[in-house]
């Protein structure tokens, strides 16, 4: 049964040791990061940039207090990310979001280079066949992933195995592009866009909120790039009225992210990846998009493991106790049982029950709260 430590986000004491800061440092301590990671061993902290206007991402305070934990026993971090955009853009959002080397103590670097394309294959099993891990991941000997709790319209619940999923692969490989990359989880088949020219009012948010700039309306049709998309679906999601749509199937998706987290996974050595999930802000979107909603239930705290799987599972075992925000998209629901499956009506456990299948971990677990 693997240990999951947890600190809540209520303060019921006005002293620092009883903040957010505070616990975190102590859960730190408590997990004995000398038994994971060596003197002068390089290690990426992992975490999800944002995006220009989401700004809900792990704060910079959070960040800071893993890379002092880090440097105190003499390893040499760093926070990293693959991109999603251009990659000076990218880093740009990081630096509005808070993320620059003063502020979390460490370089900040991309994981896949300033183009996205600085990869290696690595086998990931029967749905995805190879993927294009990022490099930077893949040379690291150690890692702590820290990972912003949150929905995710395709995902129906974002944590850990998202984050190591979509976070460590590349966007596209250099020569066998989306097919290699995060668009292979993304969609099935050719995944190429279906405009429904009926449907459509022309508002061109499609236009607006693609990341590569591959769509243009000419004539009020709508065309783009099939060879430079690398299929994100944020046209989809936006789209007001259904006009634009990409093939989907939730079960195979959800299955190819836990594939592509062991590809991730398995660059690593046993016992040299931990995993904190920040239960704060939790937003019924994902951080990549250009905007935050006000989060769907309260904070709930922080979670840190050696397990993935079931640093997992207790995160949804607490969202599952608690209670929608009112004034939120989770008020606006109907049921208001399984928060995130309301908001997304997608079947997010398929994620972490494949995981487990696949021998990343266990959903048995002992909480022990700090």
């Amino acid at each position: 049964m693997s240990k999951v430590y947890f600190a809540s986000a209520r303060v019921k004491k006005w002293k620092y040791a009883d903040s957010m800061p505070g616990k975190l440092e102590r859960m730190l301590k408590e997990i004995n990061l000398s038994a994971h990671f060596a003197k002068d061993e390089w290690i990426a902290v992992k975490t999800h940039f944002g995006s220009e206007g989401a700004h809900r991402v792990v704060r910079p305070v959070f960040l800071r207090k893993v890379v002092d934990a880090l440097k105190a026993i003499d390893a040499k971090p760093f926070v990293t990310d693959t991109v999603r955009i251009k990659g000076l853009d990218y880093l740009e959002v990081a630096n509005q979001n808070g993320i620059n080397s003063l502020s979390v103590g460490a370089p900040v670097v991309l994981g896949d280079g300033l183009y996205g394309n600085d990869n290696i294959m690595v086998k990931a099993g029967e749905i995805l066949g190879e993927i294009a891990v990022a490099s930077l991941i893949y040379d690291v000997p150690a890692m702590i992933v820290c990972s912003h709790v949150k929905g995710h319209i395709q995902a129906g619940y974002a944590g850990a195995i998202k984050n190591v999923a979509m976070g460590g692969i590349s966007s596209s490989h250099r020569h066998g592009g989306w097919k290699c990359g995060r668009g292979a989880m993304h969609t099935i088949g050719e995944g190429r866009l279906i405009w429904d020219e009926e449907k459509c009012v022309l508002c061109l948010q499609c236009e607006e909120i693609c990341p590569l700039e591959v769509i243009e309306f000419e004539n009020e049709m709508f065309g783009y790039s099939e060879d430079d998309c690398f299929r994100c679906g944020r046209c989809t999601r936006v789209c007001p009225e259904g006009a634009l749509t990409q093939p989907e199937d939730d079960e195979r998706f959800m299955k190819s992210l836990s594939e592509a987290a062991k590809a991730v996974l398995s660059t690593f050595k046993p016992n040299k990846v931990l995993y904190i999930n920040f239960l704060t802000e939790i937003q019924p979107e994902c951080d990549c998009m250009p905007a935050a909603d006000v989060p769907v239930i309260q904070d709930q705290g922080i979670l840190i493991s050696d397990d993935i799987v079931a640093v997992e599972q207790a995160t949804i075992d607490i969202l599952l106790r608690a209670k929608p925000l009112p004034q939120s998209a989770a008020d606006e629901t109907e049921r208001q049982t399984d928060i995130l499956f309301d908001l997304t009506k997608k079947p997010y456990l398929i994620q972490i029950e494949e995981a487990g299948r696949l021998g990343l971990g266990s959903r048995d677990y002992k909480l022990i709260e700090i």
